[in-house]
């Protein structure tokens, strides 16, 4: 992890208590290391090794929990996405649609059985990014929830961005999905957001 990264990253972290039992805990620069190395290596927590100095998987495991309540990655994001529209890197033209299954075996919150793997439970990543593939808003359902119930989520999901003089953007000219997307009330209102309906329609192939 570059400085640049740290720097942005390191005053929304939540201080850590001062009088907190146990020994000295991992310095949170160290255990933000050990947490984008298991995500970008697609690892087993169990194997993060300490020999790497991050601290063990259970203890960046449990930072990253404590981070996620404290709303740490959602605003780091958005302080993101600000910089990326102020040096106009982000492409409003349009904005992509589109979700995927994975498998969830010790059931929970947000499962449901799915669709394609013999009704398994599961939950759903849904996802909707600009033109150029920069992730503006991710969330996740039950397995078993239709995306076209979401189509209207994704957009009103998209967090004002600044950035640029003038009043904050949220909205894409334009909107791109399967036709797992299309509806005629879907249609109407990206319509009446002033957004055009990119979308495949049902009995044809996908755009």
């Amino acid at each position: 992890m570059d400085d640049d990264l740290w720097t942005l990253s390191e005053p929304l972290l939540p201080s850590w208590p001062e009088k907190a039992p146990g020994p000295k805990p991992v310095d949170d620069r160290l255990c933000l290391q050990g947490i984008l190395y298991v995500l970008y290596s697609d690892i087993c927590w169990e194997l993060l090794l300490l020999e790497l100095g991050f601290g063990s998987g259970q203890t960046c495991w449990r930072r990253l929990g404590r981070w996620h309540k404290a709303r740490v990655f959602e605003r780091l994001h958005h302080i993101l996405l600000t910089r990326l529209h102020a040096a106009n890197a982000l492409n409003w033209t349009r904005a992509c649609v589109d979700a995927s299954h994975i498998h969830a075996e010790r059931g929970g919150e947000a499962t449901g059985p799915t669709t394609v793997n013999g009704g398994e439970t599961g939950s759903k990543h849904h996802l909707i990014c600009d033109g150029n593939g920069t992730r503006f808003k991710v969330f996740t359902t039950a397995a078993n929830v239709n995306d076209v119930t979401q189509t209207l989520a994704f957009v009103d999901g998209i967090p004002p961005v600044a950035g640029k003089p003038g009043r904050p953007r949220r909205r894409p000219d334009a909107v791109l999905g399967d036709k797992g997307y299309d509806s005629n009330p879907n249609w109407r209102e990206l319509r009446r957001r002033l957004i055009l309906p990119v979308i495949s329609h049902k009995g044809a192939p996908n755009i």
